[in-house]
Formats: structure tokens, sequence, C-alpha cells
């Protein structure tokens, strides 16, 4: 069943996580939002993730779990971005991928069914 993740970058040119070659590279509401459903529909950004760590055959695979469904838009509202996912992944896995992709610069805003 699907979710509804209502989710801000507060600062959207400080939303990039501790790794370059991982985190966001978007400028803009609509770039955020494909860059996202990108690393939810794919594995590609896990699996770059899961080849740097010291032991990539002790990753749990679980978290490379992709939707295929998933949809992500983004609207930028003053000078934050808003971006609303509606995904089957669990939320371990979206807050995973947001962690690659912006660090610490994101907050989840509210939840619902979709």
């Amino acid at each position: 069943m699907p979710t509804r993740f209502f989710l801000r970058l507060q600062d959207p040119a400080t939303a990039r996580g501790p790794n370059p070659a991982l985190a966001f590279r978007a400028h803009g509401a609509d770039a955020f939002a494909d860059e996202l459903q990108q690393a939810l529909r794919s594995d590609a950004l896990f699996e770059r993730w899961r080849a740097l760590q010291d032991d990539p055959d002790d990753v749990d695979p679980a978290l490379g779990a992709t939707d295929p469904a998933a949809t992500v838009t983004g609207a930028q509202d003053d000078l934050h971005i808003d971006l609303v996912v509606v995904t089957a992944l669990p939320s371990a896995v979206l807050r995973q991928r947001l962690q690659l992709l912006a660090g610490s610069g994101w907050q989840l805003r509210d939840v619902t069914a979709a």
C-alpha cells in the first residue's frame, strides 16, 4: 500500500549528502523531485553507495528495494522546496536514500496513506 511523505528541503543549496558522488546535484524543485524519484525507482544510487562500503556483501539487500511506480513532485515555496513522495517502499529505504542525497538537509513534515 503506497504512502505519501511530505518533505521539506529548508535550504536547498545545502541539502547535499556527505559524499558528493552520491549527493543531490539538483537546483530547483523539479530537478530535486526528478533526482529523488530516480533514486526510488532504480537501485543505481544504492549500488553506487554499496560499492563504496568496506564490505559490500555485508550490506542489507533490503536497502536496495525499488518502487518503479514511485512519484515525487516538487514545489518552490519562498526559499525552501517542498517534495511530495508517493511510494510503496518502507520508510527506512526512503530515509536511507534521502540521507545519501541530502544528508541532514531535509525534514519529514507529514505522512499519510496515498
